[in-house]
């Protein structure tokens, strides 16, 4: 019996575009949070909570793309077709961001709320049109003879723009957790005031897409909702009422690191459910991971690449986060 290429290589990009989200969602979300914290001192610290990894936690979203390029050009031929400006706008935003994160430390006192500027902005951006491309694409787009067959417009509809709006909700409240567990003080007491807002947004995020998404497609709506799947599918909505209810819990009780973990497995369950809707399509809603494949020598050959390369990534993460361990303090510079 013969490995299935296909198969693997969606488990690989699946695993890099969900620790992207994990990884990157917290540090676009310092971003999203910098408009309700107004004093430098604070400001400081929350870039410093980041600074050490975020340029690491982006490899992830590069692995995704360069994966999706060489095991399914057709998939990426198309989203990138489909989705053009969203997908610019979102790249736009993470070099206005990336700048921020260097020229804000530099700039004089009177020119550092541009910088400011940049990072809210690039942030906000990042994660908005981020989640755009993910609801254009749950909500399908038309392949004729292998290439996309719509219009450059066909991406802006009220259900890609509110998951744009839910993502950003979902990565403010990484943040806010991240500040929690990073932080001490004013700060951390602030952080945790805006993430009991964030616990109830996102639930209501949640359940509105959940909702929403039968109606985009048929196929969902069946898949859902038909039996017996409904018996092995109808734990992914209890998972998230009982992660949300911890988390609520935790807050209450002053924990510093299970809110940011627990947020971790409501954003898990929420890309899980996403990825229940469409599996095993690749480009919804009828060009599976099969179809969309490239030939089978060009999977094995970035195969070998990828099983070397991702240790290593894993390796240097673990380590860099080891390495940055603990509290960050007013007082601890730029690093």
């Amino acid at each position: 019996m013969g490995i299935d290429l296909p198969l693997l290589w969606a488990i690989i990009i699946l695993f890099s575009i969900m620790m992207y989200v994990v990884m990157d969602g917290f540090d676009l979300g310092i971003g999203i949070l910098y408009p309700f914290f107004q004093e430098k001192s604070e400001r400081d610290v929350m870039m410093n909570t980041v600074a050490p990894v975020w340029d690491g936690n982006e490899t992830w979203l590069v692995l995704g793309g360069a994966g999706m390029l060489a095991a399914f050009p057709l998939a990426y031929s198309v989203v990138l077709s489909a989705c053009c400006l969203p997908l610019s706008f979102m790249l736009m935003g993470l070099i206005f961001r990336g700048v921020a994160f260097e020229f804000r430390f530099k700039a004089r006192e009177h020119e550092r709320h541009v910088w400011d500027k940049a990072f809210i902005g690039g942030s906000v951006a990042a994660a908005f049109f981020q989640g755009v491309t993910l609801g254009a694409t749950i909500q399908g787009m038309p392949v004729v003879k292998r290439s996309y067959a719509g219009g450059a417009l066909d991406w802006l509809t009220p259900f890609s723009l509110f998951t744009g709006v839910g993502l950003v909700v979902a990565y403010a409240l990484l943040g806010s957790t991240w500040l929690i567990m990073k932080t001490q003080g004013s700060l951390q007491a602030r952080a945790g005031r805006i993430t009991r807002t964030l616990v109830w947004l996102l639930l209501g995020v949640i359940a509105i897409i959940s909702a929403w998404t039968p109606l985009v497609d048929p196929a969902i709506a069946a898949r859902w909702f038909s039996l017996p799947q409904l018996f092995w599918f109808l734990p992914v909505p209890l998972l998230v009422l009982g992660a949300g209810w911890l988390l609520l819990r935790s807050l209450r009780r002053g924990r510093q690191t299970a809110p940011f973990l627990l947020t971790l497995a409501l954003v898990f369950l929420g890309y899980s459910g996403l990825g229940v809707s469409v599996w095993p399509n690749i480009i919804p809603p009828s060009v599976s991971i099969w179809e969309a494949s490239s030939p089978p020598q060009s999977q094995g050959f970035t195969l070998v690449g990828a099983l070397f390369i991702i240790p290593v990534i894993l390796m240097y993460t673990v380590w860099s986060y080891y390495v940055f361990r603990g509290k960050v303090h007013p007082e601890d510079g730029y690093h």
